[in-house]
C-alpha cells in the first residue's frame, strides 16, 4: 500500500492543492504520474510549450506517432496538436479517480492555447474551444494568458462550459480584472444554460519571477535598505493576491452564482521553483500555504518540500499589513510595481512565443527525422 509524504500531507491538509509543473510520455505509460498521485499527494498536472519541447527532445517516446504523422503528411502545427493533446488526455485519465473523487476540484490536467494568439481574443476563444473538443475529458483546463485581450477571451471560454486557467498573472490589477472575467463568463454560461457546477477555474499568479525582476533592481541600488527587501516582493504579492481573492468572493454577485452551484476561482501560485540559491527552496511553498489554493511545483520543488519543507499551516491571512508594507517600501525606494509586473508580462508572453518556437522546431525536427528514417519509430531509447 502506498505511503503518503507527511510533509506533503500536511501541506494537502492546509487546503492547498499540489499539482505538478510537468508532463512527458514516459511518465504516463512507465506509472510514475500514478506513483506521484499516490505517494506524494499530487492531484493536478500543468503543461507548457517549453515541457512538451524538452519530452520530445529526450528519449525515443514519440517516435511511433511522429513517424505516423509524418507518413500522413501532417504540417508542425497539426503534429503539435496532436502531440500535446493526446498526452493531455491520457494523463486526463489517469487523473480521472482523484476528479471524481474530489467532485471535479481537482484531478485537472492543464493544456495551453498557442501563445501566439495571445493578443487575438477571438483566435485563442476558437482555440480553447478546438483543445477541449479533441481533448474529450472533463478535467482539462485551457490555459488562456492574462492579457488585455486575453480577458474576455476567458469570460467566452467559460460562458461555453470550458473550465480555464488562466496563466500569466503578475498584477493585482491584472488579477482583479481575472477575477471580473471570470465571474462575468460563469454569468454568461448561465444566460446559455450551463451547468455552473461544472466549471471550474484557477487564476495563475506568478511569484519567483517577481522577486528575480524587483531583486536586481534593488541591487542596482545597492543600499542596506534594498538588500533588506530582497527576495520579500514574490510572496508579498501573492499575499495580497490571496486578499483580493477573499475579497471579490464574498460579494453579493460571487453569491448569486453560488447559490447557482457555482465555484471560487482558486489562486494557483504558479514559478514557484525558488530561482535564487541564496533563498530557501521552499519558500514560494511554504509561506503561500493557505486553503483554496494550488501550487503547482516543478519536480525539483516538489522533491524539496517532500524532503524538507515545514509546513506551518495558513502563512499568507494574518500577513496581510506586512505584505502591503513590502510594496510600500519598494515604492519608497524608487521600485516602480507598476513598471515591474509591465515588464514581466511582456517578458512572460515573449517567453511563451520563444518557448512555442521550441516546440515547433523540435516537432518539425523529429518530422524530418521519421520522413527520412524507416526505422524511426523502431529506435530504442
Amino acid at each position: 500500500m502506498a505511503t503518503t509524504n507527511p510533509r506533503l500531507k500536511a501541506l494537502s491538509d492546509t487546503g492547498v492543492s499540489i499539482w505538478l509543473d510537468d508532463l512527458n510520455r514516459p511518465m504516463i505509460s512507465s506509472g510514475e504520474l500514478q506513483k506521484l498521485i499516490d505517494e506524494q499527494d499530487v492531484v493536478g498536472v500543468t503543461t507548457n510549450p517549453t515541457i512538451f519541447a524538452t519530452a520530445l527532445k529526450d528519449g525515443t517516446a514519440y517516435n511511433g506517432q511522429v513517424k505516423e504523422l509524418a507518413d500522413g503528411g501532417a504540417n508542425v502545427d497539426d503534429a503539435v496538436f496532436a502531440i500535446t493533446t493526446d498526452d493531455v488526455r491520457n494523463a486526463c485519465d489517469v487523473m480521472r479517480p482523484v476528479y471524481d473523487a474530489t467532485e471535479g476540484q481537482d484531478g485537472r490536467v492543464s493544456i495551453e492555447v498557442d501563445p501566439r494568439l495571445a493578443k487575438d481574443t477571438e483566435a485563442t476563444v476558437e482555440m480553447a474551444k478546438k483543445l477541449w473538443a479533441s481533448v474529450d475529458r472533463p478535467n482539462v483546463m485551457i490555459k488562456i494568458p492574462a492579457t488585455v485581450e486575453g480577458l474576455p477571451a476567458i469570460s467566452q471560454t467559460l460562458a461555453e462550459g470550458i473550465s480555464v486557467n488562466v496563466t500569466l498573472i503578475f498584477s493585482l490589477d491584472r488579477y482583479r480584472g481575472v477575477m471580473n472575467a471570470f465571474l462575468t463568463g460563469l454569468e454568461q454560461a448561465r444566460q446559455n444554460g450551463k451547468d455552473l457546477s461544472t466549471i471550474r477555474s484557477v487564476a495563475s499568479f506568478f511569484v519567483s519571477r517577481v522577486d528575480s525582476e524587483i531583486d536586481k533592481r534593488l541591487d542596482a541600488i545597492g543600499s542596506d535598505e534594498a538588500k533588506a527587501l530582497k527576495g520579500r516582493a514574490g510572496v508579498a504579492n501573492a499575499r495580497l493576491a490571496y486578499q483580493a481573492f477573499e475579497e471579490v468572493f464574498g460579494t453579493s454577485r460571487w453569491q448569486t452564482l453560488a447559490d447557482d452551484g457555482a465555484h471560487v476561482q482558486r489562486p494557483l501560485w504558479a514559478s514557484t521553483g525558488v530561482k535564487d540559491p541564496a533563498y530557501s527552496d521552499t519558500m514560494y511553498v511554504v509561506d503561500l500555504a493557505v486553503s483554496d489554493t494550488v501550487n503547482t511545483m516543478p519536480p525539483k520543488t516538489l522533491a524539496a518540500v517532500a524532503d524538507h519543507g515545514e509546513i506551518k499551516g495558513d502563512q499568507v491571512t494574518g500577513n496581510y499589513a506586512d505584505a502591503k508594507k513590502v510594496l510600500d517600501d519598494l515604492e519608497a525606494l524608487g521600485v516602480s510595481y507598476a513598471d515591474v509586473v509591465g515588464v514581466l508580462e511582456t517578458e512572460g508572453v515573449d517567453k511563451f512565443d520563444k518557448s512555442w518556437a521550441e516546440l515547433l522546431a523540435s516537432v518539425q525536427g523529429e518530422l524530418t527525422k521519421a520522413g527520412d528514417s524507416a526505422d524511426y519509430a523502431t529506435q530504442e531509447a
